[in-house]
C-alpha cells in the first residue's frame, strides 16, 4: 500500500509545525497546573502549534470572552520557557451579539487585547476568525499589514472563509497568508468540494482542520454520529491498523495532498498522547475513497 499520510512537518512560512496541533476551544478550567500539564503534553507529543481564540470560553455577553487566552497567559506567566517551544496562534473577529467585526478599529483592539491576555509581545499567527461581510477586505488587509509591520503579529491566516472570501482578502495583501482554517473530518467533507483545499494547494498555504473528530460524533452511531456505512469502514480500518477510531479519523484528515494540520482539543493528557497513533498508520487511496463514499453515501462517478 502507498501511504498518503506525509510525515513531513507543515510549513507556515517562517515556522515549521507538527501534523497535529493543540486547540483551546475547551480550555476553560482555571486550574492552572492542569492547564500547564495539557500544554506540556501537547508539546511533548510534537504539537508545537497551539491554537486559541479570543472567543474561546465565551458563555454570554458579559461572561467568558477571552477566558481561554487569559488562562493560557497565566500558564505562560508561570512557565515562560514554554513560549519558545511553540508557534502561538490566536483568532479574533467574532463579537457577540453583533456577531462579526473585522473593522480596522476592532481588529486592532482585538489584537492588542489578545497580546495582554496571552502575556506575550507578539502573536506568531493571527487569524480572522470568521468573515465580516460588512467590512471591505481592503480595510482588513490594511489593518493586518499595519499590525504585522508593527511587530504585533508575524503571520496571517483566516478561519471559516469561503474560497472567494479568501481570494478577496488575498488580493489586497502584499504578503501571502499562510493558513486557512476550515472544519474538516470524515463527517464534514466540505473543503474537498468547495475549493478550500484547491486554493490551499494553488497558493501553497496550510489548512488547519478544526473539529477533525467531528465534534466527537465519530464516537457515536446513528443520527448524532456516523452513519452505518461510515462506521463499518472506520472500524474496519481501525481493526486492520490496530488503532482506535480517533487515529483513523485523524489519519484521513492528514492524508489530503494539501497537507493539513489536524487541531485536537481534548482536555485529557492521555488522549493528547494517544492521538499521535495517527502518525504511524497507513491509509492508501482505496481507504480514503472508501471513507468519502461511505460518508456521503453516494458512489463516486
Amino acid at each position: 500500500m502507498s501511504n498518503l499520510i506525509s510525515g513531513a512537518p507543515r510549513s507556515l512560512d517562517q515556522f515549521d509545525v507538527g501534523l497535529l496541533a493543540y486547540g483551546m476551544w475547551r480550555f476553560d478550567n482555571d486550574d492552572i497546573a492542569h492547564a500547564q500539564s495539557l500544554v506540556e503534553a501537547a508539546l511533548a507529543a510534537g504539537m508545537n502549534l497551539i491554537d486559541t481564540a479570543d472567543i474561546y470560553g465565551f458563555q454570554s455577553v458579559d461572561v467568558g470572552f477571552g477566558e481561554a487566552e487569559e488562562i493560557f497567559g497565566r500558564v505562560l506567566g508561570q512557565a515562560p520557557h514554554l513560549r519558545e517551544q511553540m508557534v502561538l496562534a490566536t483568532k479574533g473577529g467574532i463579537t457577540p451579539p453583533t456577531p462579526y467585526n473585522s473593522s480596522a478599529e476592532y481588529l486592532r483592539s482585538a489584537v492588542e487585547a489578545s497580546l495582554r491576555r496571552l502575556n506575550v509581545d507578539v502573536i506568531d499567527l493571527y487569524q480572522v476568525h470568521r468573515p465580516d461581510m460588512f467590512t471591505h477586505p481592503a480595510e482588513v488587509a490594511a489593518t493586518l499589514t499595519e499590525l504585522r509591520d508593527e511587530g504585533k503579529i508575524r503571520e496571517v491566516g483566516v478561519s471559516n472563509y469561503t474560497p472567494d472570501q479568501y481570494d478577496a482578502l488575498a488580493a489586497h495583501l502584499e504578503f501571502p497568508m499562510v493558513t486557512t482554517q476550515p472544519e474538516y473530518s470524515v463527517i464534514e467533507l466540505g473543503p474537498l468540494r468547495d475549493g478550500t483545499f484547491d486554493r490551499a494547494m494553488r497558493d501553497d498555504i496550510t489548512p488547519l482542520a478544526w473539529s477533525p473528530l467531528g465534534g466527537g460524533r465519530i464516537f457515536a452511531d446513528g443520527p448524532d454520529g456516523m452513519n452505518p456505512e461510515l462506521t463499518a469502514v472506520i472500524d474496519g480500518l481501525a481493526e486492520r491498523e490496530g488503532v482506535d477510531r480517533t487515529a483513523i479519523a485523524l489519519g484521513f484528515v492528514l492524508a489530503h495532498p494539501s497537507d493539513p494540520v489536524a487541531i485536537i482539543g481534548t482536555q485529557k493528557t492521555e488522549r493528547i498522547a494517544s492521538s499521535t497513533a495517527a502518525l504511524s498508520i497507513t491509509l492508501d487511496r482505496n481507504d480514503v475513497y472508501a471513507i468519502v463514499q461511505a460518508s456521503e453515501r453516494v458512489p463516486l462517478p
